[in-house]
């Protein structure tokens, strides 16, 4: 498979974390959010083990993953929700959201520092005009930073870390199928179990509207999400997706615009042109190389075996 082909696969996972908004929105918003965290990541397990299921068997063996591979997937994916949940009882919304959204920018900086891959100067162009356009797009309705804040500003800046971290990291462990994050949604879900038990009282949706947000949620930009995001950033570019990931607010404006929960104003249409145009930018960076199949490998062989042979003295 491609390079080109595994990071469309990716920005499938920006698509779906578009309606995270509306989907939430769907839930009511009374629901604790680390119970909403458990029954999401509940319902992404499941359906993985669907898949396990019609292929015969339990799964158990994507289980056995180096230490490594298992800190990188549950620190990456609970430790960036208990982050972002922690910085939102600290500071106002819109601020822990603008530090938080870091995160593609880390990503595009960060994964310099992989094998075989390079920086470009589009790159940053690109992720710097898509963080201006998010940051308008999400800061319209900010009263500004304060200093009172500043622990939970120190927090979200976290999640942007851990985020951006465990995507570049994941890199480092191309190795480790996708199958395995399906159980690193598992032991997430049973984190957010303890934690919701420990900390908050239940409340269960009482409407079909409400359940409908909530599996909506699961099986999308917190379940296939996830999935399409680690194929993504194992085995695509991952400097585009960094850059494409700013469309995710784009999009959710644009969803809740279209439910009839907002209007286009001239920021909105003002940070779609940014988030757009860096893409584009990033775009035109240049694409990975491709990701190696045996064919071509063997045929890559046989030719340099016969330059070696023709380039043999008294050949």
């Amino acid at each position: 498979m491609t390079t080109a082909t595994a990071t469309w696969i990716g920005s499938i996972s920006v698509l779906l974390w578009g309606t995270l908004a509306l989907l939430t929105k769907l839930t009511g918003g009374h629901i604790p959010e680390f119970q909403l965290m458990a029954m999401t990541f509940s319902i992404a397990f499941f359906l993985m083990a669907v898949r396990w299921l019609r292929a015969g068997h339990m799964g158990i063996r994507f289980a056995r993953q180096s230490v490594f591979a298992w800190c990188i997937g549950v620190v990456g994916l609970f430790g960036y929700h208990f982050a972002y949940f922690k910085a939102m009882t600290l500071a106002p919304a819109v601020e822990v959201s603008l530090l938080a959204y870091l995160w593609p920018l880390f990503i595009v900086l960060f994964s310099a520092f992989l094998p075989g891959e390079s920086l470009r100067a589009q790159h940053i162009a690109g992720a710097v005009m898509a963080l201006v356009g998010c940051w308008l797009l999400i800061g319209r309705n900010s009263s500004g930073f304060s200093v009172e804040n500043v622990d939970g500003y120190l927090v979200a800046f976290a999640c942007a870390l851990i985020w951006s971290s465990y995507s570049v990291l994941s890199r480092l462990v191309k190795s480790v199928p996708t199958d395995a994050v399906g159980w690193f949604c598992g032991v997430t879900a049973v984190l957010a179990w303890v934690c919701h038990l420990l900390w908050e009282q239940t409340v269960w949706p009482d409407s079909w509207s409400q359940w409908v947000g909530v599996i909506g949620l699961g099986l999308g930009p917190v379940g296939i999400a996830f999935f399409t995001w680690d194929y993504g950033v194992k085995h695509g570019n991952i400097q585009l997706l960094g850059t494409l990931a700013y469309s995710a607010p784009l999009i959710s404006v644009v969803l809740l615009v279209l439910a009839g929960f907002g209007e286009a104003t001239n920021a909105v249409i003002a940070a779609s042109v940014l988030i757009v145009v860096g893409s584009l930018v990033a775009g035109r960076a240049g694409r990975g190389g491709e990701v190696p199949n045996h064919d071509s490998l063997d045929q890559q062989s046989k030719v340099t075996a016969s330059d070696k042979i023709n380039k043999c003295p008294g050949s």
